[in-house]
């Protein structure tokens, strides 16, 4: 299948390299000179601009930046211009609102359209194991979901446009409370005289038990292979942790939510990032 793939930073280089290993013919676009050299090394067709790779393409993928650049780049150089029969997939974490408005103007344009972010971070993107939650119609999810699987482990469909945007949001502010929470149970453990790994063996098979300590623990040494052991570098940076909240508390604001925890988690996360953004989210255990 003849693929479009819009914007190939972090994450987008990785799963455009996933289509081109599922043997799609991948035509790639970024703003990035760098970015598009990766591609081209990974077997992308490049292109200058986003218009020319839509051409005569089957299906469009994009990984951008936010709501703003999606909407643009798709009623500017997608919509209209890959031809009628191409399904449209958006992998972007943006805002509800807008995922919804870009897909109704696809769909008015005579295409099927789905928002698909996905969880997982640059390692999953790279090794084709990424979770995408997709919001769309029935027939766009079934177009869209082989697409998908040469890009992740689970294509798990939300419902109706803009419920993949929704799922993302909420579980990312999910993870962010659990994060926190974990920093704190260790700080506060290490502080009451009580060995890292020995409190990780107790709480990892016990009540407190969650992915934040069992796959991803942000004490060094401890519990699998993660970030903390790379002095949190990679994964998934305290930057995108505190957009994804952002946006977060702006759909709870929208929907009349309470999200009290999910709030306090952006504040916290808001600090850290003012210096450390680049870090990897677990790294707010340093703040302890």
């Amino acid at each position: 299948m003849k693929i479009a793939f819009i914007g190939l930073g972090n994450m987008g280089g990785g799963m455009a390299a996933n289509l081109v290993k599922a043997s799609h013919d991948v035509r790639a676009f970024d703003l990035s000179q760098d970015a598009l050299a990766a591609a081209k090394e990974a077997g992308c067709a490049t292109f200058g601009s986003a218009r020319a790779a839509c051409e005569e393409a089957e299906a469009v993928v994009s990984m951008l930046p936010n709501g703003n650049i999606v909407r643009d780049v798709y009623r500017t150089d997608v919509i209209g211009q890959a031809p009628k029969g191409a399904v449209l997939l958006d992998c972007s974490t943006i805002d509800v609102a807008t995922a919804r408005e870009v897909i109704a103007t696809a769909e008015e344009a005579g295409y099927d359209m789905v928002d698909a972010p996905v969880s997982g971070g640059i390692a999953a993107a790279n090794g084709g194991t990424l979770t995408f939650m997709v919001g769309g119609s029935e027939t766009a999810f079934g177009r869209a979901e082989p697409i998908l699987e040469a890009m992740g482990k689970a294509v798990i469909h939300a419902g109706d446009a803009g419920n993949g945007q929704a799922a993302k949001i909420c579980n990312n502010m999910l993870l962010a409370i659990q994060m926190i929470g974990t920093c704190e149970a260790f700080s506060m453990a290490e502080k009451l005289g009580l060995d890292p790994q020995t409190f990780y063996d107790i709480s990892s098979v016990s009540s407190g038990q969650c992915w934040s300590m069992t796959s991803y623990c942000p004490v060094p040494g401890v519990g699998p292979q993660s970030p903390s052991d790379n002095e949190y570098q990679g994964g998934f940076a305290s930057a995108l942790m505190l957009k994804d909240l952002k946006l977060a508390m702006e759909a709870a604001e929208s929907a009349g939510a309470t999200t009290a925890l999910g709030k306090h988690a952006k504040d916290i996360y808001e600090s850290f990032a003012e210096e450390h953004g680049a870090l990897d989210f677990s790294g707010i255990i340093k703040t302890l």
